[in-house]
């Protein structure tokens, strides 16, 4: 009996240390994505790029493609995305007739979390729920860009979302997206971008009083009707 009873000791023992060790991974896990800091002087890697050129949505055969350059703690880009895209999405994204593309272009001097947010949802690309946290964190706004560390009130979106926060803690951690998003704003400058939300279409640029729904469906209509008469 006696033998018994320390085998069954030994055995709590091992379970209690298995426990705490569980715990202690977790909470370092939680801790490292809620304090890690999105670094801006990054040297770009190929591998950054590679395979990589924007968030799409919509047929790769519509007729017009959009490119937009957001920044998301911008409020003007977060209007356009709540208030004037969902309608654009419903009647010509989904239509097949616009396909959007999205780049990132963090305006870190005045807005210190828009990239922290970009590499949140990137992480979440990562399990292919980017256009999901996209919204979220954009929805959210007002809540985490008053916040002197936003990166917990990303993970909560995240959870909510149903990601694996495991892998997302494991993303942010090791900021593995920050050359894809210098990349990515680089090539707004490049562009000539400097203000946010900025579109640019064939070439041009647009903001937020030119790419319009009315504007993209004239233009898609007429496109169709081009099409059209030369069948």
């Amino acid at each position: 009996m006696a033998a018994e009873g320390t085998g069954m000791k030994t055995f709590y023992i091992v379970i209690g240390v298995v426990a705490v060790a569980g715990a202690a991974v977790l909470w370092w896990m939680t801790k490292r994505s809620t304090s890690v800091e999105i670094p801006i002087d990054v040297v770009i890697q190929a591998s950054d790029t590679a395979g990589f050129s924007g968030y799409y949505m919509g047929s790769r055969d519509a007729l017009v493609e959009v490119s937009e350059y957001g920044d998301y703690q911008c409020p003007a880009c977060q209007s356009f995305t709540v208030v004037q895209f969902p309608t654009i999405q419903s009647r010509l994204v989904d239509a097949g007739l616009v396909r959007w593309r999205f780049r990132d272009f963090p305006l870190d001097q005045i807005h210190p979390h828009a990239r922290m947010a970009a590499h949140a949802a990137a992480c979440a690309d990562d399990q292919g729920r980017f256009w999901e946290a996209h919204e979220a964190i954009f929805l959210g706004q007002t809540e985490w860009s008053r916040q002197r560390k936003a990166a917990g009130t990303f993970r909560g979106y995240m959870e909510r979302l149903g990601l694996d926060l495991a892998e997302y803690d494991a993303c942010m951690g090791d900021t593995r997206y920050a050359g894809r998003i210098e990349a990515s704003h680089q090539e707004g400058i490049r562009l000539g971008i400097n203000s946010t939300p900025s579109f640019v279409m064939n070439g041009r640029r647009y903001d937020t009083r030119g790419m319009t729904y009315d504007f993209l469906r004239a233009l898609t209509d007429s496109l169709q009707q081009v099409a059209a008469a030369g069948e």
